[in-house]
């Protein structure tokens, strides 16, 4: 393993990156290793609320917070990652600031609440994506995916296009110009 990627860092896709799941996304990286990595895409919204998923949970059964797609695999998989430590308990801390899972009830009542300022420190996702053993380091030796640091209003805010434009734009002083690429030169 050439290059690990720690939990929290960002990566951007390569403005050529036309795999239609991973086009302009950004993935926050949760997992890296010598045996595979898994992070999930944060800028992907779907259609579906989290109400849709849990119909049975007492609190999340009349939630309409709205769902990420997380990546490919898995769709069976609802994840959160939220910046409410105290809100939200029970959470692995991927940074100082940001949180991966925690307890659900909680995550429940920070949803539901009269306060939507809370509901801005969380994004829930369904699936994820992965990369088998040396797959990502591959992807990451060929330029396939620009490597950021953690941002947490790219990570809760703004709309998926302008999340990656963000994001690349941060990796330095190349960056705002691969920012404003499309995915394909002929699209210009």
């Amino acid at each position: 393993m050439d290059l690990v990627v720690d939990p929290g860092t960002l990566l951007a896709a390569w403005p050529d990156l036309r795999d239609p799941n991973f086009m302009h996304t950004v993935v926050l990286m949760c997992q890296h290793s010598d045996e595979g990595a898994y992070g999930l895409v944060v800028n992907r919204k779907t259609d579906i609320v989290v109400k849709d998923l849990l119909p049975e949970h007492p609190t999340l059964a009349r939630c309409e917070f709205p769902v990420h797609l997380g990546g490919p695999v898995d769709h069976a998989t609802l994840q959160f990652v939220h910046a409410l430590p105290k809100e939200i308990p029970g959470g692995f801390p991927m940074s100082d600031d940001l949180w991966l899972g925690g307890d659900i009830d909680a995550l429940g009542e920070v949803l539901v609440a009269a306060d939507p300022g809370p509901r801005e420190k969380v994004r829930v996702v369904l699936g994820y994506s992965g990369w088998g053993a040396g797959q990502l380091d591959v992807e990451l030796a060929a330029g396939s995916w620009v490597p950021a640091a953690m941002d947490l209003e790219a990570i809760f805010d703004g709309e998926p296009e302008s999340t990656w434009r963000r994001v690349v734009s941060s990796i330095g002083p190349g960056g705002p110009a691969l920012g404003s690429q499309p995915p394909d030169v002929s699209w210009n």
